[in-house]
């Protein structure tokens, strides 16, 4: 069985979503394409800073997810090498809150119209196809033509990979996510808090007042292999890692039930590859999100830039799918290669400032050697704390 589309999106996560319903907003029908059999809401919650609010906002849905997750207040960062006390920085002037995965994606599937997400839908191959359409290929043998085709398909994405666009690298790290839900509620203070030990950096803050989103990155050891498949280890790792914690932070790992913990390694988009050789897009096909930008999440910009995608993405693509007066074929096919090049025109650059900053800072933040310890005790913690505000005040624009 032959489909035609006009716009594909492979990808019912955060970019792909925000993308379509972007396109939705502006009067643009797209078939999202989803692997799983439901939507994936692994990683529990993410900090979503101004830039994200403003995304969406954009797309019309962020007054009602504002209503259900509390507003951070600070940054505190402590760390177990120092005497000094913990570092604070005020959020002044910016909206942080740490929204939960589940209830963005059911918000952005709920506001697309019914039939959009095709779950179950497992891209294979790509081909070109007469007429500019590209060809794809589903692993239930389904074949969909599409005018348009758009990457929202992860880390390890086939249109990315159709692109010419290399396998991210491992960071070197890994990170343990958590939820720890509260029944009675937690009563902590709304704010950011993280602690800088010897192995590895745990970070906590709350969603709303029963549930606590937490994180602890470090660098595997070869004893530690196999350890990410197994929820009760990771769960002792990390509560052995405790022991210069406070009490509020040992609590919310005792809080966390063995199904709220995942683990998996950092990885992330080589920056040259994004600013120099890499390509965003190509004619009728582009990507975006984790496709385009892995990064490490050092700034807690991965979801964050993915919103800013879509938002962007769905303006260049209305602007050359709405453009009246397309002759034929060959005109409109060059329409929408231009809106696609104008998208990855703006994306590039961030996406380059967003992936090595984020490195950069995971550096500084790991590294156990003396001087940068000592540097980044003394000093660096309060730039660091400035850099993620500075980065938080890019705004995508409207639809």
């Amino acid at each position: 069985m032959e489909i035609v589309e006009d716009v594909v999106i492979v990808g019912a996560g955060i970019a792909g979503l925000t993308t379509s319903l972007g396109l939705h907003r502006l009067g643009i029908r797209s078939l999202v394409l989803e692997s799983s059999d439901k939507l994936r809401i692994t990683g529990f919650a993410f900090t979503t800073w101004s830039n994200a609010w403003k995304a969406l906002d954009a797309i019309g849905i962020g007054e009602s997810l504002r209503c259900q997750h509390h507003l951070i207040t600070s940054m505190v960062i402590a760390s177990t090498f120092s005497d000094k006390p913990p570092s604070e920085a005020p959020y002044k002037g910016l909206e942080v809150r740490c929204l939960q995965r589940r209830l963005l994606l059911e918000t952005l599937a709920k506001d697309v119209p019914n039939g959009t997400i095709r779950f179950s839908s497992k891209v294979v191959s790509i081909d070109e196809s007469e007429g500019h359409f590209k060809q794809l290929h589903l692993a239930d043998g389904t074949i969909l033509k599409t005018k348009v085709l758009i990457g929202c398909d992860g880390v390890n994405s086939v249109v990315a990979k159709w692109l010419g666009l290399q396998k991210p690298a491992f960071a070197g790290r890994s990170a343990v996510r958590g939820n720890a839900h509260f029944k009675s509620g937690h009563g902590f203070e709304h704010k950011f808090k993280q602690l800088i030990g010897k192995v590895g950096r745990l970070g906590f803050l709350p969603c709303d007042d029963e549930n606590v989103f937490w994180f602890f990155t470090w660098i595997p050891a070869t004893k530690e292999e196999g350890m990410e498949e197994d929820p009760i280890k990771l769960k002792q790792f990390v509560a052995n890692e405790l022991k210069d914690a406070s009490d509020e932070m040992k609590s919310v790992i005792e809080n966390t039930s063995l199904e709220c913990i995942i683990s998996s390694p950092l990885r992330y988009r080589k920056p040259l590859e994004l600013l120099l050789w890499g390509n965003i897009s190509k004619g009728n096909v582009c990507v975006a999100g984790d496709a385009l930008h892995p990064m490490t999440p050092d700034l807690g910009q991965g979801a964050c830039s993915a919103m800013e995608d879509g938002v962007t993405l769905a303006r260049c693509l209305g602007e050359a799918l709405l453009k009246p007066g397309a002759e034929d074929d060959d005109e409109e096919y060059k329409r929408i290669e231009m809106g696609l090049k104008k998208y990855g025109q703006e994306r590039r650059w961030r996406s380059f400032d967003l992936v090595t900053t984020a490195f950069m800072v995971g550096f500084v933040l790991r590294n156990d050697g003396k001087m940068i310890r000592y540097l980044r005790d003394k000093f660096l913690l309060g730039f660091i704390a400035g850099l993620l505000l500075r980065k938080a005040g890019f705004d995508c624009g409207k639809l």
